[in-house]
């Protein structure tokens, strides 16, 4: 794979040959827009890998917040995950429903709070379901274990952040949104949003960090995409998306092959688009 960082992705065959290891927590992080009409939830209570717990981005977050899924404090971060059985001293790996894009948030909300044996399922449980692998529908009673959580700002920007770089441009704004909503010809999925997109930002489909069986590219592969939306890999990297989810399949990418200035608009569009008081450009 040629990976700079491969230890933030693991396989399908790894996890299954660590499934009972000791230090090895699983987690379900699945997410899906409403349009869908898939129950995250019900889901995992019907089938998920055996051992994993449910992390809800919906309530890990701060939920004082109009804005859908944004970062929580440190202390309920915490407290969340103590009551998972997350937490120091063990290796976190997540996965979703729908391969690798809840889980990257998830897996960038360890990384934000200070925890980095965190890693991705490659292919998530569409792969696992799809080779066979062990299912369970009971629920797992975990264990509370410590986790020091310490929010790292480096991570995270805000909106002020974001348009006080429209106007200084230091950091390169890469939208993982679809090219069509990111030209503003195609309409947001949520309503009450502007069309277009951030100012100066650039333009990368988040499904062009993986291939067509649903796991990441290898590092060439990627390397290529990020290429071709005209990012410099030497210059600090802030992404964005409708609401910071697939913006982390961005930031996973970059993370994968080396990128160490990498960070998430955590309101991105909805908070962009949503407002009439920010720039916006089609």
């Amino acid at each position: 794979m040629g990976y700079a960082n491969p230890q933030s992705l693991v396989s399908t065959e790894w996890l299954a040959q660590h499934l009972n290891a000791p230090d090895v927590r699983v987690v379900d992080a699945s997410w899906y827009m409403k349009h869908l009409g898939r129950d995250p939830k019900a889901e995992f209570k019907a089938e998920h890998i055996p051992g994993a717990v449910y992390f809800d981005i919906d309530d890990i977050a701060d939920t004082d917040s109009d804005l859908p899924h944004m970062m929580p404090s440190a202390e309920k971060f915490s407290s969340r995950c103590r009551r998972l059985g997350l937490g120091d001293g063990v290796r976190i790996v997540i996965y979703d429903g729908g391969g690798c894009t809840a889980a990257a948030r998830a897996w960038w909300m360890f990384r934000a709070f200070g925890h980095d044996d965190v890693s991705v399922l490659d292919g998530g449980l569409p792969k696992w379901k799809a080779e066979n692998r062990p299912l369970a529908d009971l629920p797992d009673v975990p264990r509370e274990r410590h986790l020091s959580a310490r929010y790292n700002t480096f991570l995270v920007r805000d909106v002020d952040q974001v348009l006080d770089n429209v106007k200084r441009n230091r950091e390169q704004v890469l939208d993982a949104r679809s090219a069509g909503r990111f030209a503003g010809t195609d309409p947001e999925p949520r309503e009450g949003l502007r069309s277009g997109h951030i100012p100066n930002s650039l333009n990368l489909p988040y499904q062009e960090m993986f291939k067509a069986d649903g796991t990441f590219k290898d590092a060439t592969g990627l390397q290529a995409a990020f290429d071709r939306a005209g990012i410099d890999m030497k210059k600090p990297v802030v992404t964005t998306c409708g609401s910071g989810v697939t913006a982390c399949v961005l930031a996973l990418g970059l993370h994968l092959i080396g990128h160490r200035q990498t960070a998430v608009y955590d309101g991105s569009w909805t908070e962009w688009g949503g407002r009439d008081d920010l720039p916006i450009s089609r």
